[in-house]
């Protein structure tokens, strides 16, 4: 079956086996299993570098740095999304409470959560694990967590 992202776009389809391939095992963990890293552990939680997030599966650009805060969450946190197309919003009761996951709008990643106790203007909180993500640098310099 092949996923739509829009009518001109398809959403990245690989089977577990491609991911496992590509990803080390702390990313396969968290974007394809939903796990989730420890707090305070993550190597883009204190990045303060001008820039762009992108999803560390399919490399989509996702997060502004200028929309990224110190949440003392002990994860990368974000009040707002580059575009609300590039993420999917899904109901999540898991782990005996109701959150939001927010996954990958192209290829389906689970990147972390979304809660309603962030700063103005939004009150979002995208709370997101650092091996998700990837960074690019404002002048242009990927650097990819592995």
């Amino acid at each position: 079956m092949e996923l739509k992202l829009t009518k001109n776009k398809k959403m990245i389809n690989k089977t577990e086996e491609e991911w496992k391939k590509e990803l080390t095992p702390e990313q396969y963990n968290i974007l394809r299993k939903k796990g989730t890293e420890p707090p305070f552990t993550g190597k883009l939680l204190n990045n303060k570098e001008s820039g762009v997030y992108m999803c560390r599966a399919c490399g989509q650009e996702i997060f502004s740095s200028d929309k990224k805060y110190d949440s003392k969450s002990g994860w990368p946190s974000f009040f707002d999304v580059i575009d609300s197309g590039k993420v999917k919003l899904k109901d999540d009761s898991s782990l005996g409470m109701k959150r939001t996951e927010v996954l990958c709008g192209n290829c389906g990643s689970h990147l972390g959560h979304l809660f309603d106790d962030g700063p103005t203007p939004t009150g979002a909180r995208y709370c997101i694990n650092s091996a998700s993500l990837g960074f690019k640098k404002k002048d242009g310099v990927e650097e990819w967590i592995s």
